[in-house]
């Protein structure tokens, strides 16, 4: 049983492997650089973990996580240009290091390439296999169009930002774990159990993130800390504290998400988060989408689910 350690080696080895043509230049540069930035590779290690929880000839699921990891990139290539930022991991973002043209071009590239990956599972697999991908693809779309949405819109629902969370960061992690499943001779049964691990535990990240982004350490958190609160993003932590808020709290919340240069804008939201119990809220609705992954993980029949436990348990102890 390989660690997850030694699988992310065996990405890295992968990605580093690829061979691109020489031209056009402009084409493929951005494409290696990109990959080349560092990442976690989360997605491409729960494949192969979760193909091996059922056999161990991962190299049957290995194309096809590098298929997901070029597509994740893809998609936060084409998220920086909408987002206009400057950097990613520390670097330029490659619509800074080059232009937007260049970047939706190799994106649009990229893409193409995950799907050539994703389809080179055996054949036995490859229907359901490409429909599942079709499917997180197409959601993962979904859902940064909705967080888009969401900028302009002042009545966004609770349930509307965890159906967001869902598609935008989720279902891309829960699909990565079902395929590795698929291709590993998973039953259909524990299939959506590997799916529905990845898809709670995958909200339950992105709510620790935006409680991180509140009231985390800046030195360990690596982010400014009220960064969300700042360019007046709607997260799980502003949409409850509207649910909970008085008249008086409600009127201010929204009064300080309608501006970007009030200097003691931060500390002032983060008051009314605290005065009602935000925090908590927050702390208790991650408690329980984790209960929910760790009820599917135990479904698994399976002696080599360590890892996805240990996963699992940096997930719920995360501080940065």
């Amino acid at each position: 049983m390989r660690s997850f350690s030694e699988l992310h080696e065996s990405i890295e080895k992968e990605l580093a492997d690829l061979d691109y043509p020489s031209t056009p230049k402009n084409l493929y540069d951005p494409i290696k650089y990109v990959l080349n930035i560092g990442g976690k590779r989360i997605r491409p290690i729960l494949m192969l973990l979760s193909h091996q929880l059922f056999s161990e000839d991962i190299e049957k699921s290995l194309k096809a996580a590098l298929g997901i990891e070029v597509f994740h990139n893809f998609t936060l290539l084409h998220d920086d240009i909408m987002d206009e930022a400057p950097l990613r991991r520390g670097l330029q973002t490659v619509h800074e290091k080059w232009d937007n043209n260049t970047a939706i071009l190799s994106g649009d590239t990229m893409l193409v390439q995950a799907f050539h990956f994703i389809s080179q599972v055996e054949n036995k697999n490859l229907r359901k296999v490409l429909e599942i991908f079709n499917k997180a693809s197409t959601e993962v779309c979904k859902g940064q169009q909705w967080d888009m949405d969401f900028e302009k819109r002042e009545d966004v629902t609770l349930s509307e930002y965890l159906k967001m969370i869902e598609y935008k960061t989720s279902v891309l992690l829960a699909t990565s774990l079902q395929i590795g499943g698929i291709n590993g001779g998973a039953s259909a049964e524990h299939q959506d159990h590997l799916y529905e691990f990845g898809k709670n535990i995958g909200i339950a990240f992105q709510l620790k993130d935006d409680l991180l982004d509140a009231f985390g350490n800046p030195e360990k958190f690596g982010k400014q800390v009220g960064g969300d609160i700042i360019v007046n993003k709607k997260t799980f932590l502003y949409l409850k504290a509207l649910q909970l808020a008085n008249e008086s709290q409600r009127k201010q919340l929204i009064q300080l998400f309608s501006v970007l240069d009030n200097e003691n804008k931060v500390d002032e939201v983060k008051s009314i988060f605290s005065a009602l119990n935000i925090q908590k809220h927050t702390v208790d609705l991650i408690k329980a989408y984790y209960t929910k992954a760790m009820k599917h993980l135990d479904s698994i029949n399976s002696d080599k689910k360590e890892p996805l436990f240990n996963f699992a348990q940096k997930i719920k102890e995360r501080i940065v």
